[in-house]
């Protein structure tokens, strides 16, 4: 048997003495009023109001006359809206038939007041030419640092009659290459297309020049296949597909990852087959220290001579001119890998040093081709050495 101690009680605690409460004082007490216990004033009732009498209104033909005249607004008329725009099928021959948006001229604004400004500042001071200075900004523009102690050299010998400025220009043109104003893809093979491939650096407008090319040759009324051979980037293809659609020709293209020399195998049996005027291939963008890269671009040329043997494709080495110095070191591997044959100098409008154009052909010996002047398919333009000459010094 188990015994459950019993919880002791807790012990009360002790009470704490209260302060003594001390009656307040009231005062006398409140009288009443014995107008408090008065009835109140009889409730006033309201008095009655009669209707008025309201004659009725007039019925019948005299109402009507009698009626006063409210005149109605109306809303107005909603004008006839205008017919939708109709738009018209893209016409690759508008091409020729409107003039180009942007000119030579017009698109060495930036160069011409840039560093050719100063060039003729220095080349025509009360004091003579400082010579120390055109050569600092001959570098400046990217001509090159080599190539503007040359020029400024010769152009000192020269002791032209018309001064300083005319012996700098003078020497400027003769940097440029010959060339054949009237250039344009040939084919090298009887019943076989002519054949350009594209090469450059990523983010130079290789593909947006190449639907440019086949905006101008369709023009021209050539027919011309595009061969999707840069299946490396994934929007390359879908890039060239939008430009072919724009120029209305057909693009051979493969799955992305594909091997490039099968697409442009594919392409030039495709030409062969309809008989096309040109092939226009678009390669991948590649730095130029990347050897297997560049490795590959020897295999499409070899591909092209495989399957139409003893041709002689066109390479065009697209540039942007904003790269000044750097770009001619891309040029001068890809020359040396692949053979360029002619330069696609795009973004002239947007740089302020032309200068590249000099140093470039200077040191390839290759010609530039087109220049780029803005971003509209007419503003790729043929490139004219004396015309070009003559609007830097305009």
């Amino acid at each position: 048997m188990f015994w459950r101690r019993r919880r002791e009680e807790p012990a009360e605690a002790p009470a704490v003495p209260q302060p003594a409460v001390v009656p307040e004082e009231v005062e006398p007490g409140w009288e009443p009023d014995p107008s408090d216990f008065e009835d109140p004033a009889p409730a006033v009732s309201p008095t009655k109001v009669e209707p008025a009498l309201v004659e009725p209104a007039p019925v019948g033909p005299a109402a009507i006359e009698s009626a006063p005249v409210v005149p109605v607004e109306r809303d107005p008329e909603p004008e006839p809206a205008e017919p939708a725009h109709a738009y018209a099928p893209f016409d690759p021959l508008a091409f020729a038939k409107a003039p180009p948006a942007h000119s030579l001229d017009t698109g060495l604004e930036r160069t011409r007041g840039g560093f050719m400004s100063q060039l003729r500042g220095f080349l025509g001071g009360q004091d003579g030419p400082a010579w120390d200075d055109v050569e600092e900004t001959l570098i400046a523009g990217d001509v090159g640092a080599a190539l503007a102690m040359d020029i400024v050299e010769r152009a000192r010998r020269r002791n032209d009659p018309g001064g300083a400025e005319a012996a700098v220009r003078a020497e400027l043109a003769a940097l440029l290459v010959p060339r054949d104003i009237d250039w344009t893809p040939r084919p090298s093979v009887e019943g076989g297309p002519a054949v350009v491939l594209i090469v450059g650096v990523n983010g130079t407008g290789k593909t947006t020049t190449i639907g440019k090319l086949a905006t101008r040759y369709t023009a021209e009324g050539r027919t011309v296949i595009l061969a999707a051979a840069d299946t490396f980037r994934a929007a390359a293809i879908d890039q060239l597909r939008i430009w072919a659609d724009r120029a209305g020709v057909p693009v051979v293209a493969h799955a992305p990852g594909a091997d490039p020399g099968a697409v442009v195998y594919d392409a030039l049996d495709a030409a062969v087959a309809r008989g096309a005027d040109l092939v226009i291939a678009d390669t991948a963008g590649r730095l130029h220290t990347k050897v297997n890269l560049m490795d590959e671009l020897s295999k499409i040329r070899r591909i092209i001579d495989k399957r139409l043997p003893g041709a002689a494709p066109e390479t065009l080495f697209v540039l942007d001119a904003t790269t000044g110095q750097n770009g001619l070191a891309q040029a001068k591997a890809f020359n040396e890998s692949v053979g360029l044959t002619g330069i696609v100098l795009t973004k002239l409008d947007s740089t302020s040093k032309g200068g590249i154009v000099f140093a470039i052909e200077d040191a390839l010996k290759v010609p530039v081709r087109f220049v780029g002047v803005g971003e509209q398919a007419d503003d790729l333009l043929h490139f004219d050495p004396d015309a070009f000459v003559a609007a830097l010094f305009a």
